[in-house]
């Protein structure tokens, strides 16, 4: 299914895509299975994938790092595909608040860096180094919690209001990519609940829990089915439009 994501680059009816370069930010659960899937789909010729244990190390609250990372891959070639798999809800002794009486800035701050600064900052140096035409993906993981339009219950500020920032910032990101290149696509998905670190504690009894690489499949899947049209929206792993 992955193929197809980078198959919409062809130019004519019977043309084939060349092999293309993908980029994964993130190699946790879901950035690990999505940089898998890649590397075993021909239409992909290399993948990069970036985080904090990777050479040269991408950090987020860095970014030196994270342009360090870019020249990395624009000495390698043209990305079609920059997928970034990183996510902040529970560590560093931060956990989803319950009441307005747990607020803490230091968890709002740190919750801001990694779910929406971070995010906008590899936006600002990897969406310059999509292709100028034809199909090219960029595509962050956010959260339905962070809709909203659908919040019904509440807590988890840092998480929802994080992820909400980083749903307006992919808004506007691609407003200004198809400036750039109409046919490229800038997205925020929702993962659903996935068997990783950072969902385990808050799986809840009755939830449809993925493993990773069914995730990625997922995933990949719904980016394979979008079109220029679809750019700055917010998709679930079903395809879903979530509302904002």
């Amino acid at each position: 299914m992955s193929s197809e994501v980078q198959g919409r680059a062809q130019t004519g009816p019977n043309a084939a895509a060349p092999p293309a370069l993908a980029v994964v930010i993130g190699g946790g659960g879901i950035g690990g299975a999505l940089a898998a899937a890649l590397r075993a789909d021909p239409a992909f010729a290399e993948v990069l994938v970036f985080g904090r244990g990777s050479t040269p190390a991408l950090d987020l609250r860095d970014e030196a790092s994270i342009a360090a990372c870019a020249r990395v891959v624009a000495g390698r070639g043209v990305p079609r595909l920059v997928f970034d798999a990183t996510g902040f809800l529970h560590g560093a002794g931060f956990s989803p608040e319950k009441s307005l009486r747990q607020l803490d800035p230091a968890h709002l701050a740190h919750a801001f860096a990694i779910n929406a600064i971070g995010p906008a900052l590899l936006m600002k140096h990897f969406l310059p180094l999509l292709p100028t035409s034809g199909r090219a993906l960029f595509a962050t993981l956010s959260a339905k919690v962070g809709s909203i339009g659908d919040n019904r219950l509440g807590g988890w500020y840092a998480y929802r209001a994080s992820k909400a920032a980083l749903n307006q910032l992919v808004r506007t990101a691609a407003i200004e990519l198809r400036r750039r290149n109409p046919a490229a696509i800038c997205v925020a998905l929702h993962p659903g609940t996935v068997d990783t670190a950072l969902s385990a504690p808050f799986a809840k009894a009755g939830l449809q829990v993925q493993r990773p690489a069914q995730a990625a499949e997922r995933l990949l899947g719904v980016l394979a089915g979008l079109g220029p049209q679809d750019s700055g929206e917010f998709f679930s792993y079903r395809g879903e439009r979530l509302p904002w």
